[in-house]
């Protein structure tokens, strides 16, 4: 029987792209689940029946170091070509018989290809295969932007026209689903462009709708765009920065940490840029005849807990959001001394935590796409110094021993007979601040200046 290899791996294997995963989709007649079962005891790799209805299986197997992942499935109409047109799009909607595979033989020799994908392959372009395939499945609206920005592939006009009139459907796709999609979106280096279009289409706001607040909210006179444009701008300004650092060892691994599987900082900053001023439409109020968004950031910060949860990313991604959200004017105000305090600086770390260098990248794209006549250009590049010195600052504490506090708690129980109490914390925090400055360096000091925050708290 016919064992066809399709999909994405053999899309990738004629485009002549070096794999790192080896994710390799079958399809067959009937039996996939008896196959997938004889081949798993024969690789003696593990098995599983992904869909016992539709007979799916999927083989999992280690080969020299490298994993190899095996999904057999039934065709999902009675021939081939008809189970191909099932198929997002065209140049996915390939297929190649492995009993047919020869050194003798080309690739070109034993390629199936019903729907033109190998042309559209060539002229390096995305279409549907069918005018019902995002009926089929809505998640493929979002997927032909991501692979037209993984493949750097453009998507063709009657394909975009077919995504603008089916766009309502995305948000019937369970969200776990979308979120991945759109993450492969945010990890591209050039992910503003395919946003704006995105945008353009009305797709965007069908992922997160909270975007809509955003348009056509004017600024005062330090903005040249709107809010939202000013989004995008931030946006790639932050890739920019990317670029600007990319030689940087340190910032390089930082931004490439995978906060959960396949999903990196960097992504995850880019979502920040995207939210970072969405409380602005709700603070916006007028004062002295100035455009006010006092309290945006706290705003902000509350709208990005929902739209964490839309998404349903991770606990640790949501936290770092909202840190990025909440703290994204923390640098701006801490560039507006000439030099800011130790303590200022201490304070700013152990508030941000992991995401201190997000934030201060962050604050440098936001300022870059802030042009506006009341700009001044000396406190641009104090602000730009500043950055520059705080995220050296942060690797060079990140190779020092950690810093431990000189007391705790208990010696405040111990030492000073205090009794336990929420002064506690504000007690710890001031001598662990004096400890940071360099005004006490040794238990003694740090417990009589206990002492005297006691004193002064009665």
């Amino acid at each position: 029987m016919p064992i066809y290899l399709v999909g994405g791996f053999l899309r990738d294997l004629i485009l002549g792209k070096d794999k790192q995963e080896f994710d390799l989709d079958f399809t067959l007649k009937r039996d996939s689940i008896k196959i997938a079962r004889l081949i798993s005891r024969d690789l003696r790799g593990g098995f599983v029946v992904l869909d016992k209805e539709r007979g799916c299986a999927r083989v999992v197997c280690n080969k020299n170091g490298k994993v190899f992942t095996l999904d057999f499935a039934d065709f999902r109409d009675n021939t081939l070509e008809k189970d191909l047109r099932l198929r997002d799009f065209t140049i996915n909607a390939l297929a190649m018989d492995v009993n047919k595979i020869s050194v003798k033989k080309k690739f070109s020799e034993i390629i199936i290809d019903p729907y033109s994908g190998l042309g559209d392959l060539k002229k390096g372009v995305i279409k549907m295969t069918s005018k019902m395939s995002f009926q089929d499945d809505p998640l493929r609206i979002v997927r032909a932007f991501s692979l037209a920005g993984i493949l750097d592939f453009k998507i063709e006009a009657k394909t975009l026209n077919k995504i603008k009139k089916e766009k309502d459907k995305v948000p019937t796709v369970a969200y776990e689903r979308i979120r991945d999609e759109f993450f492969k979106i945010l990890e591209l280096d050039n992910s503003i462009k395919h946003l704006k279009l995105m945008d353009k289409c009305r797709v965007l706001e069908k992922i997160i709708p909270h975007i809509n607040v955003m348009r056509n909210v004017k600024q005062g006179g330090y903005h040249h765009l709107d809010v939202w444009n000013h989004t995008l701008e931030t946006i790639l300004q932050l890739e920019k920065i990317f670029q600007e650092l990319d030689d940087n060892i340190d910032i390089k691994k930082y931004l490439e940490e995978e906060i959960v599987l396949k999903r990196s900082r960097k992504s995850l900053m880019k979502l920040g840029a995207l939210l970072h001023d969405i409380g602005k439409p709700k603070a916006k109020m007028q004062k002295d005849g100035k455009t006010m968004f006092y309290g945006h950031e706290r705003i902000g910060k509350e709208i990005t807990e929902h739209i964490s949860g839309l998404l349903k990313i991770s606990t640790r991604e949501k936290d770092a959001l909202e840190k990025m959200i909440f703290w994204h004017l923390r640098p701006g105000y801490l560039a507006e001394t000439k030099m800011p305090t130790e303590r200022a600086i201490f304070r700013y770390f152990r508030d941000s935590g992991d995401e201190g260098v997000s934030i201060l990248l962050l604050s440098l794209a936001d300022q870059r796409a802030t042009r506006g006549p009341l700009t001044d250009p000396v406190q641009r590049r104090r602000h730009e110094k500043l950055i520059k010195e705080l995220i050296q600052r942060y690797f060079d504490k990140q190779k020092e021993k950690p810093f431990v506090r000189l007391i705790d708690g208990n010696d405040l129980i111990k030492k000073l007979r205090l009794k336990p109490s929420p002064d506690f914390s504000k007690i710890l925090r001031e001598v662990e601040e004096a400890q940071a400055e360099g005004s006490i360096k040794t238990k003694n000091q740090a417990l009589e200046l206990a002492k005297k925050i006691t004193r002064k708290s009665k």
